[in-house]
């Protein structure tokens, strides 16, 4: 067994401390890494808290992994020791159902495994995540980092980068295409700096007019304050697409159906602690559809930092020592970070 050391949430209600644990010794098929930055996730205080119900304690969280390849079993292809690779949000699927074989394993029938707060295939063995400074992977659930991305900010990318490039690339932003966020936090950035990328004008739908300097300097072609009743009136029927990063249930959703054109969709990616109330007339009237979208495949996440490394796409991050998580996860609650908190592992 491999010998880990980490932080880790030891019931719901207390804070995270330091946790020693044991990896299991590589198989043929899996990587040895030794993580050096891992993100934090709004899911992961979810997650820690239990406000998703169905957490698994002691729970190391983190699923915004960047690291080096310390070790490969005897039959691994795919990488080399010194690589550089990350581990988003899970680590195996069934690889037989449909979506799987489609390249779709985010979607597996029979439930990938994830990262953290899970048991490894097959097992009742937990997974444990990226809060650590090490981590043992199949090699097909790991990807690579290209060279021109500093680990620190690929990190992110496993998480809020994929959450955001999925759903703009399924529905098809790009040139002649108008696109909103709602929320410029950790999630929508990313969609502001890829949804520009890709060709589309991106418009941030946001509570907070402190932000609209920052989402214009993103990249973001117009920025409307949502408490402005005038400004949310002048985009009425005005988007192709609206992908909604909003964790909070506070939201009439009914604001933001009508904001979309004819046949216009919108996706949510955030995930509140309670559920929404959406009443269908903006939706009937219009043929709008409210759709959701999870993370990416495993060969989709690939692209995606192949396209953030061609385009030079990069979170805003805050770097920390793991002995801030706690307070880290109190200033992301206030929103009080701009826009990613990444811990670095070697200050363990």
């Amino acid at each position: 067994m491999i010998k880990a050391q980490g932080f880790a949430a030891l019931s719901p209600t207390t804070a995270l401390a330091p946790f020693s644990f044991e990896r299991r010794d590589p198989k043929p098929n899996d990587v040895v890494i030794d993580i050096k930055f891992s993100g934090i996730c709004h899911s992961d205080i979810h997650q820690a808290r239990d406000e998703w119900g169905g957490s698994k304690f002691p729970m190391v969280p983190g699923h915004e992994i960047a690291g080096v390849v310390r070790e490969v079993g005897s039959s691994v292809s795919k990488h080399k020791v010194g690589d550089h690779v990350g581990i988003g949000c899970f680590v195996d699927s069934c690889r037989v159902c449909d979506p799987c074989k489609r390249d779709l394993d985010q979607y597996c029938e029979q439930g990938n495994t994830p990262t953290y707060n899970g048991f490894e295939r097959g097992t009742k063995i937990p997974t444990q995540g990226g809060y650590s400074n090490v981590i043992v992977a199949d090699e097909n659930y790991v990807l690579k980092i290209p060279k021109s991305l500093p680990l620190d900010k690929a990190a992110p990318l496993l998480c809020a980068g994929i959450t955001l490039y999925s759903p703009l690339v399924h529905w098809k932003a790009g040139p002649g295409k108008k696109v909103g966020i709602m929320g410029l936090g950790g999630l929508g950035h990313m969609g502001v700096k890829i949804g520009r990328a890709l060709g589309a004008e991106i418009t941030v739908l946001s509570h907070s007019e402190k932000k609209r300097d920052d989402a214009m300097k993103m990249g973001a072609h117009h920025f409307v304050s949502t408490h402005d009743a005038e400004a949310m009136k002048k985009y009425s029927n005005y988007f192709d697409l609206i992908i909604n990063t909003v964790s909070s249930a506070d939201i009439n959703m009914g604001d933001y159906f009508g904001l979309l054109k004819l046949d216009a969709t919108l996706v949510a990616v955030g995930a509140p602690d309670r559920p929404l109330s959406v009443h269908p007339f903006p939706l009937i009237m219009k043929r709008r559809s409210y759709a959701g979208s999870v993370i990416g495949s495993i060969k989709e996440t690939q692209e995606m930092l192949d396209f953030c490394a061609k385009h030079s796409i990069t979170p805003d991050i805050e770097v920390i020592a793991p002995k801030q998580v706690n307070q880290a996860y109190e200033r992301v609650l206030k929103s009080d970070v701009r826009y990613r908190f990444v811990m670095d592992m070697a200050k363990l």
